[in-house]
């Protein structure tokens, strides 16, 4: 009987908000018939597909050839210059749909949507082998004044959606969230439109860690939203390896890969006004943990 009630409320309420309150879907556009905290319909949901194909084992990136024929299994960046990050995870391509609802929380501020999206970054985490049994939750940060001027800072929306996901599960893993453990010590220029040059230089000492007793020997898990040349996950785990952490993985819900990077955000456009430095010049931003600036804030040798 209660649950045959609570249906028919359910339903009526439903009935009554698309009548009185009508909404589209922000995604797609098609007609929403129920009451949501998320104006987003159950198809557009049901069509963010997970990533396929062969990737590159620690950062992600597409191959351009299969590693069953050559054996190989990183791409050149990770073989030129290896990162400081163990791995890197990401549920899907930056495109389409996804790209939709990253856009609606980023710059829309629907906070709703941090949850489900981090629920579907979860089941990357909870994928990756040999997953340390202690982790502690690191959401990118944003420099204070943008996180005053946005209201929220969406790396840390997205990291407690995954901590709720991964606790509602049971996992056998400890998580912690620690979102005051790594600082963003100077303003940075939207990284959207940059070349991955001026993406390395933009980022480049721009994080520390204030208390690195905090970090030291532990496993770190680092949260964005997206991930597309890596600069700013390179310069996240530079300054947490620095700082003593034990490992660091990395895991966003997005990774534009190189065949949509350049349709996204400006970035082809930027690239044909900007040239690109050889990957072998540009290899000291990569490695500048080989010959850290005694100057630089926070630096410290591993």
């Amino acid at each position: 009987m209660v649950r045959v009630l609570r249906s028919t409320a359910t339903g009526t309420l439903d009935s009554l908000c698309s009548v009185l309150f009508p909404a589209d879907c922000r995604v797609c556009g098609s007609p929403l018939y129920g009451f949501t905290l998320l104006p987003v319909c159950a198809s557009c949901w049901n069509d963010l597909p997970a990533q396929s194909g062969a990737l590159c084992v620690c950062c992600g990136e597409h191959l351009d050839s299969d590693p069953k024929f050559t054996g190989e299994t990183l791409c050149r960046p990770c073989r030129v210059a290896p990162p400081d990050f163990q791995k890197a995870v990401a549920h899907g391509v930056y495109e389409g749909k996804l790209r939709s609802l990253l856009h609606l929380l980023k710059y829309d501020r629907m906070e709703p949507l941090a949850r489900p999206l981090g629920a579907l970054l979860a089941e990357q985490i909870l994928a990756i082998p040999n997953l340390p049994s202690n982790l502690v939750v690191v959401p990118v940060p944003l420099f204070g004044k943008k996180r005053r001027d946005r209201g929220f800072n969406q790396s840390e929306l997205l990291a407690r959606g995954v901590l709720k996901e991964m606790r509602k599960r049971g996992t056998n893993t400890q998580i912690q969230l620690a979102a005051a453990l790594l600082r963003r010590q100077r303003a940075t220029e939207s990284q959207a439109g940059l070349s991955p040059h001026q993406r390395h230089v933009n980022v480049r000492g721009a994080f520390f860690v204030p208390r690195p007793e905090m970090v030291a020997g532990r496993h770190v898990l680092l949260i964005d939203d997206i991930y597309t040349t890596g600069a700013t996950a390179r310069a996240c785990s530079l300054a947490l390896r620095r700082a003593g952490a034990a490992s660091v993985l990395v895991a966003t819900v997005a990774r534009a890969q190189k065949e949509f990077a350049q349709r996204v955000d400006g970035f082809e456009k930027q690239e044909q006004e900007t040239p690109e430095l050889p990957m072998e010049e540009d290899f000291v931003l990569w490695e500048e943990r080989l010959h850290p600036s005694p100057s630089a804030p926070g630096a410290m040798e591993r």
